[in-house]
């Protein structure tokens, strides 16, 4: 249960991600988002952040979303998976604004931590 609430958390912050990162390039303008998209703005520093932090995310989250399935289908309790998902969870939501911050190092040790979480998530699987 634990972990199956960590897994819809995740997912909900990618749409956020997704959100933000679409809604960012129109600098949050409702009419350009609802619109045709054929002539797109250039992006800003922002917009181009927050889009490269969601192709992270895209990176990350099959591994995570396989680490969290392999729980659950191993026949051991998922839960034992939980802790590493959580550390994946708070990380990559700190992830997002670091990365848009742009302060250097910040965002990659988050990204590490993140996947320590996945490492955590791995190794429960033993």
């Amino acid at each position: 249960m634990i972990l199956t609430t960590i897994v819809l958390l995740v997912l909900a912050l990618f749409l956020i991600q997704i959100f933000l990162q679409e809604t960012s390039r129109f600098g949050f303008d409702l009419s350009g988002i609802v619109g045709n998209r054929d002539n797109l703005p250039g992006m800003t520093v922002v917009a181009a952040r927050l889009d490269r932090a969601k192709n992270n995310m895209l990176e990350s989250l099959p591994l995570f979303l396989g680490l969290a399935m392999l729980a659950f289908v191993n026949g051991g309790d998922p839960n034992n998976a939980a802790s590493g998902a959580m550390v994946f969870l708070i990380a990559r939501a700190l992830y997002v604004p670091a990365y848009v911050s742009g302060i250097p190092l910040l965002r990659s040790l988050i990204w590490l931590v993140g996947n320590i979480g996945l490492l955590m998530m791995a190794l429960m699987l033993f």
